[in-house]
């Protein structure tokens, strides 16, 4: 995988309350063409940790109303990573 595929795989982390209770689990917003291996390949790269799982899976977007109808938010792609016992993503220290 080339350098600037590794970059545009990952967008970033998904930060919400379901996934600040995993505890073993990173959760990251990818791209929507992104399978789990080249996921896998871009966390091992970045953060320098071990991989032992991903599992991915598709989000509907949501239809919303507002004043001015009903409009559609846009669907995207979340992943689930499984690090390896004892390692950890802190993302206040990523450059």
């Amino acid at each position: 995988m080339n350098a600037e595929r590794l970059y545009t795989v990952l967008k970033g982390p998904h930060v919400s309350e379901k996934a600040a209770m995993r505890e073993d689990q990173v959760v990251f917003n990818v791209a929507g063409n992104a399978t789990k291996l080249e996921v896998r390949v871009a966390v091992e790269k970045l953060f320098k940790v071990s991989v032992v799982d991903v599992q991915t899976l598709n989000v509907k977007g949501k239809v919303k109303r507002n004043r001015n109808g009903l409009v559609k938010k846009s669907s995207w792609k979340k992943a689930y990573v499984r690090l390896k016992q004892g390692q950890e993503i802190d993302f206040a220290l990523v450059d």
